[in-house]
């Protein structure tokens, strides 16, 4: 292999090993989670720092905790993947001391400490407020489609179920039709109809009906419960679009308010509505109150255009950047001239976005 770089030889042994400090450089930003959760109290926020007298000892709250974080910053969500960065992640293992929870603890810690998070959330913006990385007012507002467990298969609507329900009514006549066929044939022919398929047809039949029934099931609960939609799976899941897909995704609508100047996540919030209306005002005010100033300026793209809420949060002393949905020519051309200067400014600013 001459002329090529040559990596190490995997057999060369070294007469002092190599520290696993020495992997991870002085600005890696693993460093920073480490540090914030060792300054962190664990105990002040909810978390269960007490070990058990007997049994087997398990992990500390945070170790699991770094874990997660780690995961959050780097896209990292699943628990299973998450199992195997422990195996084969340098950083990881440099940050939670080569200890590799399966997933279930995981899983487990994420699902039996959600406020708890939220506190350490909160207690690192409050920390990036005391190292003046908040100072500017100016924030973003946006959302994005998370996807459930639920399979959109165990996701129903009321036209879903209609459709669903009339297809297998249509195979089991199908079925039924096909018994009667066989009778007819045996009448004029003499021969008998084989046993197995008569079986293998009252079987298909059995097995339609108790589908059929389980799905009159859900359309009963769905019809008592008053919504528009059910998931079995996750039950507060709900079928939107997303631009990412083709077709719609089952999943949650996790709003966002991100600093302008260092990217830093503000605030947030998970919301089962597919769409972004409705929830400039509400994200704007959280997003105020974390920040703990008087004005603030959201900027939004045009899914978060209403007017009451613009209006809103005009009255709230919380000026918007939310540019007016695109229509056509004629259509924008009437709403400028309906613009008058009794209108928000706001909304004025908007009216002649959409004129340019």
């Amino acid at each position: 292999m001459a002329r090529f770089v040559e990596g190490r030889d995997r057999d060369q042994a070294t007469l002092f090993p190599q520290r696993l400090d020495e992997s991870i450089g002085g600005d890696n930003p693993v460093r920073v989670v480490d540090a914030f959760i060792d300054a962190v109290d664990l105990a002040a926020l909810g978390f269960d720092v007490e070990p058990e007298a007997t049994g087997r000892p398990r992990y500390h709250p945070a170790t699991l905790l770094k874990l997660y974080l780690y995961g959050y910053l780097n896209q990292v969500q699943s628990s299973r993947r998450l199992e195997r960065e422990c195996q084969r992640n340098i950083e990881v293992m440099w940050l939670i001391g080569q200890l590799v929870p399966d997933f279930k603890t995981i899983a487990d810690f994420r699902r039996d400490n959600g406020p708890a998070i939220r506190k350490v959330c909160a207690r690192f913006v409050a920390l990036c407020r005391n190292l003046h990385l908040l100072d500017r007012n100016a924030v973003a507002i946006d959302g994005s489609k998370f996807k459930a467990v639920n399979h959109r298969e165990k996701n129903f609507t009321e036209d879903r179920l209609a459709k669903r329900i009339a297809k297998i009514e249509a195979t089991i006549d199908r079925y039924l039709e096909d018994l009667e066929r066989a009778d007819r044939e045996r009448e004029v022919t003499g021969v008998p109809v084989p046993a197995a398929k008569v079986a293998r047809l009252t079987q298909a039949i059995g097995t339609l009906k108790s589908k059929l029934g389980r799905l009159s099931a859900i359309e009963t609960e769905m019809l008592a419960s008053g919504q528009a939609q059910i998931s079995l799976t996750d039950p507060d899941a709900r079928a939107m679009t997303s631009q990412s897909h083709s077709a719609y995704t089952v999943g949650y609508n996790v709003q966002s308010v991100v600093d302008t100047e260092h990217h830093l996540i503000v605030a947030h919030e998970v919301t089962n509505v597919g769409i972004d209306k409705g929830h400039l005002g509400k994200m704007a005010e959280q997003a105020r109150n974390v920040l703990d100033v008087e004005n603030i300026e959201p900027f939004a793209d045009r899914g978060y255009f209403k007017s009451e809420e613009i209006a809103a949060c005009e009255a709230a002393g919380i000026i918007t950047y939310v540019p007016r949905p695109l229509t056509s020519n004629a259509r924008a051309a009437a709403t400028i001239v309906a613009t008058s200067s009794t209108t928000p400014p706001t909304i004025r600013m908007c009216a002649r976005q959409a004129s340019t």
